[in-house]
């Protein structure tokens, strides 16, 4: 029976789909900061050596620095959403103050024409559609605030968990980056270990690659979002038009926690039209990065685009978010390891 499925070529790609799905799904939440500090330091470990032999620290010296000037950025990215979104909490609060008068004005015209057009007096009528919306902003407001302190405790859980996720990566690459070498070279010893070894390489390959494809998606999808903000005349709009860009690359996240609540904040101060190019933007960021990712990402690692696009609808629809990162990944692994048996055979 085992005989037959060595020699089943559908058989073996079929178990070596069920094994990269078991370790997507169940094993890489499991060991994902192990698994982030092994990309990081085999990814940048060129540059930590041409580190250690310039300015002669250690390589996990030279792995914390890197490690602390990139959360720095990220956290000055960060600090600049979160501060503009404190920051136009009063005006949305000012906007739907006004627009809720707005409404009540509009509504009593309206009763005040069905009463000059069959001649019953609309006072209470008026009066009762007044008590029903400010009622509605009442019970709103009511709903609204506990809502959100009956989530804080999964906030508070969410944190936890990012920063576990945090401290153990931070920990496990200065780890690994001091005795990166001695593992490599055990490994290579062993000639069982050839097959992982080319595996690990082509999987740290279409990385490498990915992530060059996101910093030029991030880059045009930057700047197409800084120019039109910025010519649509909106407040800082070449600023936000950046972040926009750099956000795109998250994709649990995307462009839409910029574009999006920009858009409300131009309804609210009834700026129709600059909304309609924020909501106009955010359509053609998603667009643009549908067309580009599989183009770039495919060409460079040698897999046809419609084979990424394809990964990318299957990741999404077995992992959820996540599955826009995982759908490409699983696919190089199997090929990979598809790949590095069939050479071992031969």
């Amino acid at each position: 029976m085992a005989e037959k499925i060595r020699q089943s070529k559908m058989a073996i790609l079929l178990l070596i789909t069920g094994a990269v799905y078991f370790f997507l799904k169940f094993l890489t939440p499991l060991v994902a900061p192990i698994l982030c500090a092994m990309l990081f330091v085999t990814i940048f470990g060129p540059l930590l050596k041409k580190i250690q032999d310039r300015v002669h620290i250690g390589r996990q010296v030279g792995a914390a620095l890197l490690l602390t000037l990139a959360l720095l950025i990220v956290g000055t990215l960060l600090w600049i959403l979160s501060s503009w979104i404190v920051g136009s909490i009063p005006r949305w609060i000012q906007g739907i103050n006004r627009a809720s008068g707005e409404l009540l004005a509009r509504v009593q015209g309206l009763c005040e024409k069905v009463e000059d057009l069959i001649g019953i007096e609309s006072v209470g009528l008026r009066q009762s559609i007044s008590e029903r919306v400010n009622e509605g902003l009442v019970s709103l407001g009511k709903s609204g605030v506990p809502g959100m302190l009956s989530q804080s405790l999964e906030y508070v859980k969410s944190l936890g968990s990012i920063g576990g996720f945090l401290v153990t990566f931070l920990i496990a690459t200065v780890l690994l980056a001091k005795d990166y070498d001695d593992i490599m070279n055990r490994l290579l010893d062993r000639q069982e270990c050839h097959v992982l070894l080319e595996v690990i390489c082509g999987v740290i390959r279409y990385i490498a690659t990915y992530v060059k494809a996101q910093l030029v998606i991030m880059s045009i999808i930057g700047a197409v979002s800084a120019l039109v903000l910025w010519m649509a005349g909106i407040p800082y709009g070449a600023l936000w038009g950046l972040l926009a860009g750099f956000l795109d690359a998250l994709p649990f996240i995307g462009t839409g926690i910029v574009l999006v609540p920009l858009a409300i904040s131009r309804i609210l101060a009834g700026a129709y039209g600059k909304a309609i190019i924020c909501l106009a933007l955010y359509a053609g960021c998603a667009f643009l990065r549908q067309i580009l990712e599989p183009r770039l990402v495919g060409r460079k690692i040698g897999v046809p685009a419609f084979a990424v696009l394809v990964s990318l609808y299957v990741g999404i629809k077995l992992f959820g978010a996540f599955g826009i990162i995982k759908g490409p990944l699983g696919f190089v692994l199997i090929y990979e390891i598809w790949h590095a048996l069939r050479k071992e055979e031969s």
